[in-house]
């Protein structure tokens, strides 16, 4: 199997042990007699609610077998067919999929008419294509060692506290938040030709999550194909990580650990970051799921000029109406025990109504605006329960059903107000991720002509030496930007990677995490310059690496992927690559503070630098030593060698200001350069009658005492008496 292809199946596993929580929730699915009853529940409630708040039934939904699109003040749009066919969701593959014919964006106008037309989504079929390598290239000698070619490079960004390159066109961001007072993550899909065209800048379209978003990564990511279709798409798609039940709103009090201040932070906090550092324009659009769609229109309504955009998929845009504040107490408790009132307050505190996308739609003139629901009527993504129209999906039904009242209610008033808006309502379809994703493509071209983009990627084609290396690795996808010129050959985007080319180093294929760490390094015009192979297998099976012309990139599930390069890479190489001592690299080089060296951690301790010693691992008992004594700041310095073996398996680091020994039955002990150790030595040091140090040398009154294993050595000024045992 393709080392990407693997590398990202094996990485998303690691980003997501587990799909979205069980049980009860907006982008869930009840499972169990307890959840079933709750969602039941719900249910009734969602039936009645509406009906008392005089909203229109489901019994007025559009019928099962055929779409309803209510385009206001647009043009409206049909096909031959009156059937909803939707293709079934392939979460796993990272093989390109086909674009869905989209539906016609609307004409901005100045008047306000209600058109309804059928027009069946358009079939979205995904492919998986049994990834290939090229031919494997064989690993470069080892170098004479020798000092760093350059000092790590600074991977920081003015405020942002981490950042981690997953691949080369998605980054995760840990942006400081003086609002939270912690560090909120976003995660960027960049643009189409981020890498081609170094000095764009593209516009941004935001993502939202659903109530129960993880930690860990969107929704958006972890259920729906957004990296592959927004791999040929020239906007920056901002993907905030985490919010789980906060409407992405400012609370008014704190919650579970959280005080969630997300409007500040997404509208001006995050802002200055990407403008800034992430080449993103002021040209926004958002769109958002079940909790997101609300937030969507919500957060647009609330910053007038912010937003030139608005698409809510599932959203419920009527919080203050009759049992809406009860509907979301519930939902909120339940998706992970958050108190409603911590946020917008009692239902009668102003807060709600200002959050309200119904009571604020007149706020939203001037915005392309774009609002899909189903009927909860079981679709082709559900499984039937054996009730007619009734799916498995019991708490999605319901849900589906209240965003489809609240957005039929929310369409009436736009229409009233003579605010265009594309309307989307599915035959069928309960609360769920497959939907949404239908919902992603189809909206894309109304969301391009807002951004200024263009709907379809330009016309591109592998040639050259580039072409046989695509043609051998199906599973980069189709190529999404031409060739383009990089620091020392050329290179071509892929949907699922990269391709360089140089004639001293050939066509090689760079992708997945190793892709992103390459990125991270500077790429082509950083330190270690264009890969001399393409992305391979290591012996053991267990992990993949590219070798540039100045080092390396290694990859494992547990490790990540790490560059390692100049005198470091030269000694681990000489110790046996990852099948040495030391195993993988589990950490990036970086500078020692405080002195003029670079360490690098490995699975089994770590690689140091300095100038006076070169490169030597320290690793085991012995690293845990050297780390309790303040490793290279404190008197041992920097190490002088790797670790050497000795009798009764025993092992020692040479440092600058003395030595550690370890043994089985001793352990591990330092030894400092001086009195002490030269009494050592004269008796022959682990091999004479004293044997291993037992501890460290200890102040006594007049001197030093140093115990070994057949005695003792004590100091007066510069001279070491021995005790024997």
């Amino acid at each position: 199997m393709s080392s990407v292809a693997e590398e990202q199946k094996v990485s998303h596993r690691q980003m997501r042990p587990a799909l979205r929580k069980p049980g009860f929730g907006p982008e869930g699915t009840a499972s169990g007699r307890t959840r079933r009853g709750r969602a039941l529940g719900l249910l009734a409630a969602v039936l009645v609610l509406p009906t008392a708040a005089g909203l229109t039934t489901v019994a007025n939904a559009a019928p099962a077998d055929t779409t309803t699109t209510t385009t206001t003040s647009a043009a409206p749009t049909t096909t031959d067919s009156d059937d909803e066919v939707l293709a079934p969701v392939d979460k796993t593959t990272v093989a390109e999929t086909t674009k869905p014919k989209a539906t016609t964006a609307p004409k901005a106008t100045t008047t306000a008419k209600v058109t309804t037309t059928t027009a069946a989504p358009t079939t979205t079929t995904t492919t998986t294509e049994a990834p290939t390598t090229t031919t494997e290239a064989p690993a470069p000698p080892p170098r004479a060692a020798t000092a760093r070619s350059a000092p790590a490079p600074n991977q920081s960004i003015p405020g942002v506290s981490k950042v981690q390159w997953i691949t080369d066109r998605r980054v995760a961001l840990w942006v400081d938040s003086p609002a939270m007072g912690s560090p909120f993550q976003v995660q960027v899909l960049l643009a189409r030709d981020w890498n081609a065209k170094p000095d764009a800048t593209f516009p941004a379209l935001y993502m939202l999550d659903g109530l129960r978003a993880r930690d860990d990564e969107s929704g958006w990511t972890i259920e729906t194909d957004a990296a592959s279709f927004f791999a040929d798409k020239n906007v920056n798609v901002i993907l905030p990580v985490g919010g789980e039940s906060s409407f992405y709103a400012d609370w008014l009090a704190p919650d579970k650990g959280k005080f969630y201040q997300l409007e500040t932070f997404l509208t001006k906090e995050l802002p200055p970051v990407l403008e800034n550092s992430l080449r993103t324009t002021d040209t926004r659009g958002v769109i958002g799921l079940s909790m997101g769609g609300t937030s969507a229109m919500s957060l647009t309504a609330r910053n007038p000029g912010f937003f030139k955009f608005a698409g809510s998929f599932s959203g419920y845009l009527s919080t203050t109406s009759l049992g809406m504040p009860q509907a979301l107490r519930y939902a909120m408790d339940n998706a992970g025990g958050y108190n409603v009132d911590k946020m917008w307050g009692a239902p009668s505190n102003p807060a709600w109504a200002a959050h309200d996308p119904y009571v604020n739609a007149d706020k939203l003139k001037g915005v392309s605006l774009y609002i899909s629901s189903g009927s909860g009527m079981t679709g082709p993504y559900d499984q039937p329960s054996g009730i007619p129209g009734v799916s498995t999906n019991y708490a999605g039904m319901g849900l589906e059903i209240l965003s489809r009242l609240t957005s039929q209610n929310f369409a009436t008033k736009l229409n009233k107000l003579g605010i265009p808006a594309q309307v989307n309502y599915r035959p069928s379809g309960t609360h769920s991720w497959p939907y949404w994703q239908f919902e992603m493509h189809q909206a894309w071209p109304q969301v391009a002509n807002t951004l200024g983009v263009p709907v379809d990627a330009p016309a591109c084609a592998p040639g050259g030496a580039i072409a046989p290396v695509a043609n051998a690795n199906p599973w980069l996808g189709g190529c999404v930007t031409g060739e383009y010129g990089v620091p020392g050959g050329v290179a071509q985007d892929f949907r699922n990677g990269r391709i360089f080319f140089s004639g001293g180093t050939g066509a090689q294929v760079v992708a997945g995490m190793i892709g992103g760490a390459y990125q991270a390094i500077g790429g082509p015009g950083g330190p270690l310059g264009m890969p001399t192979t393409s992305e391979t297998g290591t012996p053991d099976g267990r992990g993949r690496y590219n070798h540039f012309q100045a080092g390396s990139i290694y990859w494992t599930p547990q490790t990540g992927a790490h560059a390692v390069r100049g005198a470091i890479r030269d000694e681990w190489a000489k110790q046996g690559w990852e099948g040495g001592p030391l195993r993988y690299p589990s950490a990036d080089e970086i500078n020692t503070p405080g002195k003029d060296g670079a360490v690098q951690g490995f699975e089994i301790g770590a690689m140091y630098w300095s100038p006076a010693n070169g490169a030597n691992a320290v690793q085991g008992l012995i690293m845990e030593k050297y780390g309790s004594m303040g490793y290279e700041n404190s008197w041992l310095g920097f190490p002088k060698t790797s670790e050497i073996p000795v009798k009764d398996f025993g092992r020692f680091n040479a440092f600058d200001g003395g030595n550690i020994y370890w043994s089985p039955l001793s352990g591990a002990w330092s030894v400092r350069n001086g009195p002490v150790f030269d009494a050592w030595k004269s008796q022959g040091y682990e091999n004479g009658r004293l044997g291993f140090p037992i501890g460290d040398a200890r102040d006594i009154p007049g001197g030093v005492q140093q115990d070994f294993q057949g005695g003792s050595i004590t100091t007066a000024g510069d001279r070491g008496d021995l005790h024997f045992r």
